[in-house]
């Protein structure tokens, strides 16, 4: 009989740090800064916070490469934690994936483009109403599901990108490389250019918050901060999703990991400069679109109007990488037996998981018509660090599980750094759960949501294969 087609490893180290880094910065860090200048009060606690934040994730990172040289295979995390604890705590990660965090991700990236791209481009803005699909009243309001050019420029975005990648993963790492060296020219212009010739001051680095804007607790407003930050540097761990299409994975995925974060975390650090310098901590707060208000300040409105192109492309780039990724693991899945089988099938001719990307297209169309990006904001990441220090807890596990396992990368500093990790994300989650508890009980309610579909697949795994150590979970 032939072989089934598989994936194919077709993606250099270059392709693997863009993809990492064009994952990352896609509309957070044009978002997030009010959140964080809230939450911190002073200038200096405003910068050190995504310091913080890039030393936390590299903790993380640092232990994924040991794994990802162990298990070079699509999928990544879910990978790993099948291996550590089952197929039941793995389901539920890749759940979360598919219906909130990738899909999610993807519709939230989708309606920001379509956004960025209406204020540049009147005519195809979400003011122009296409059809109309439901109108009800609720409590004596009236409400309306509308289809708006906008929603259609996003979908239109969903399903360019999906087809280029449906085409083989190189045309899906190129369209993704040109986009992420495109934001990151149009982010060094801002950055030069501010510094260079903007209307800023660098007093605004010595004066903090006034004392009648409320701000937390020193230690809890910058766990809260942290939400925003972790937020604006999810994606790192996209690379580790394709690692069964990377060259040299025992090689170049840790370089990937490494060098990417640290190549975001220094874009981040200066955009931020140029934040601060253009606005002081009050200017910050009192806008929701920080980049555009600091290019209005330092150039003039037709400035912000440009910017707003930029954060398009980057939007853009975010949502390749994420498509490009997020499939994998769906195709993972469905090779174990715990997902639609017909998402393991591979292209003979393209070598991509064709109906993984279909799905995934499909369902992120669909929340891009019912979807607000703030929906997003806590509970996923609340989710997400969870899963991250789920992870490299995991690290410890494989350690004791598999002691003579071949290693080609070793965690740097184990078992120092990421315990450090693993009691740093628990730390950062309860101060989570506690100051927003109805958000992370969402997020917890979502992923066990997944249990009775776990249920009906695993039903269909032990009759199709009754075999009593195919499932190491109960």
């Amino acid at each position: 009989m032939p072989q089934e087609p598989k994936l194919v490893r077709r993606l250099s180290l270059l392709d693997s740090i863009l993809l990492l880094a064009g994952g990352i910065i896609g509309s957070g860090i044009f978002l997030t800064a009010q959140d964080v200048a809230l939450n911190t009060g002073s200038p200096w606690r405003f910068l050190s916070v995504w310091l913080i934040g890039l030393i936390i994730t590299l903790l993380a990172c640092f232990a994924f490469a040991e794994m990802g040289a162990m298990f070079p295979q699509a999928g990544g995390q879910y990978v790993y934690m099948r291996e550590a604890y089952g197929d039941f705590v793995a389901f539920l990660y890749g759940w979360m994936i598919f219906t909130v965090s990738c899909g999610g991700t993807i519709a939230a990236l989708a309606a920001g483009f379509s956004l960025y791209i209406g204020a540049v481009f009147p005519a195809l803005s979400s003011e122009h109403v296409v059809l109309v699909l439901a109108r009800f009243n609720l409590h004596e309001h009236d409400f309306a599901l509308n289809v708006t050019r906008g929603h259609l420029v996003a979908i239109a975005a969903i399903a360019l990108q999906t087809a280029v990648n449906i085409f083989g993963v190189r045309r899906g790492a190129a369209l993704q490389n040109i986009t992420a060296w495109a934001k990151f020219g149009a982010i060094g212009a801002f950055v030069v250019l501010g510094l260079a010739l903007g209307h800023g001051s660098w007093s605004h680095y010595s004066t903090p918050l006034p004392a009648s804007v409320a701000t937390p607790p020193l230690l809890s407003g910058v766990g809260v901060a942290l939400i925003a930050v972790f937020w604006a540097y999810d994606g790192w761990v996209y690379i580790t999703w394709v690692a069964g299409e990377v060259k040299d994975p025992q090689r170049n995925l840790h370089r990937a990991l490494v060098l990417g974060l640290l190549l975001v975390g220094a874009i981040y650090l200066v955009i931020n400069v140029v934040y601060l310098y253009a606005l002081p901590l009050t200017g910050i707060i009192s806008s929701t679109t920080v980049a555009q208000t600091a290019a209005a300040a330092m150039f003039s409105p037709t400035a912000a109007r440009l910017l707003g192109l930029t954060i398009a492309i980057s939007c853009f780039g975010a949502m390749a990488s994420c498509i490009l990724s997020g499939a994998r693991v769906y195709y993972a899945m469905a090779e174990d037996g715990v997902f639609f089988q017909s998402l393991a099938r591979v292209h003979p001719r393209w070598h991509t998981p064709v109906w993984s990307l279909v799905l995934q297209g499909i369902w992120s169309a669909a929340l891009v018509l019912i979807l607000e990006y703030a929906d997003l904001f806590t509970y996923v990441m609340f989710m997400m660090v969870l899963s991250y220090v789920l992870t490299v807890a995991a690290l410890f596990v494989l350690r004791r599980k598999m002691p003579d396992a071949e290693r080609p990368f070793r965690c740097v500093g184990y078992p120092w750094l990421p315990a450090v990790y693993v009691v740093t994300g628990g730390v950062w989650a309860f101060n989570a759960l506690w100051q927003k508890p109805k958000d992370a009980l969402i997020g917890i309610g979502i992923v066990l949501l997944g249990v009775p579909f776990y249920l009906y697949w695993r039903a269909q795994k032990l009759a199709m294969n009754p075999s009593p150590s195919m499932d190491q979970t109960p």
